[in-house]
């Protein structure tokens, strides 16, 4: 999340930062901390799209990752149903603070910790987006659950984010240490996944990780990304679940439409 800003910026296209965001992947020697445990990314993420009409497949491949039962049902109806449009996509793990980033074709390229809403909570807090920081109560500090369009940008420090939902101030960012008390860099290296949440409601990504698979992955057309809820039942959120044919369902997050930059880091 970001605090507003009293004038509004024009928003600053990405379409030429999608060849320094690949530069900066290859020469960022931290990523296979976080993405040893899965196969190189070798689909064509980049793109977001499929090339070729092929067949979809019915299930996401997961290569040799263990996932929830829940990640995995998910990450299933989203590939048998091409409810991501052929587009890159990312499944959020609340319960486990994880992040899992999947080719268009339903190949998992990248697995990684991710940082959290300090709260517990599946919905923002009306005009949340439009609060200073200093005046959001720690109970408000969740990070929204649901089915989100999300939109490459950049905030006024000139930093690469992936919104998630722009009304509501919420995107996917390299974790920044700036306040030295909140030890947000050890609580990414915890096997706790309470330790996680520490967060205005932005999903934090390690530097290395969002630099060489998250960034590249939405960077060129964004993508979708399915916030899975931690206080309501999963198919409240997404209500496809329910029938039995998996088929595709309306969008529960916020479309995005951002028309103007948040400056600070959430």
């Amino acid at each position: 999340m970001a605090e507003p800003t009293p004038s509004s910026p024009p928003r600053v296209p990405v379409s030429r930062l999608a060849l320094a965001a690949l530069l900066a992947a290859l020469v960022c020697g931290g990523a296979a901390v976080y993405v040893a445990e899965v196969r190189p990314p070798t689909d064509a993420v980049v793109a977001g799209t499929v090339a070729s009409p092929r067949a979809l497949p019915r299930s996401a491949d997961f290569g040799d990752v263990l996932v929830a039962a829940d990640v995995r049902r998910v990450a299933d109806w989203v590939v048998a149903s091409a409810d991501h449009g052929q587009r890159s996509f990312a499944l959020v793990d609340k319960a486990q603070a994880r992040l899992y980033v999947f080719a268009p074709t339903g190949r998992l390229i990248g697995a990684s910790p991710v940082l959290l809403g300090l709260a517990r909570g599946d919905d923002s807090e009306p005009g949340i987006g439009e609060k200073p920081i200093g005046e959001i109560r720690p109970e408000e500090r969740t990070t929204p659950a649901g089915r989100f369009r999300s939109e490459p940008g950049k905030n006024l420090g000139g930093e690469n984010v992936v919104w998630v939902d722009y009304d509501a101030a919420v995107s996917m960012h390299s974790v920044r240490a700036n306040v030295a008390s909140e030890r947000r860099l050890e609580r990414l290296a915890s096997p706790d996944p309470a330790e996680h949440r520490i967060s205005y409601g932005c999903i934090n990504v390690p530097a290395a990780f969002f630099a060489s698979v998250a960034w590249p992955s939405f960077a060129a057309g964004g993508g979708v990304i399915y916030v899975l809820p931690e206080t309501r039942p999963l198919a409240d959120v997404f209500p496809a679940l329910r029938d039995a044919g998996m088929a595709t369902t309306a969008s529960v997050g916020t479309a995005q439409a951002p028309d103007f930059l948040r400056d600070a880091p959430r």
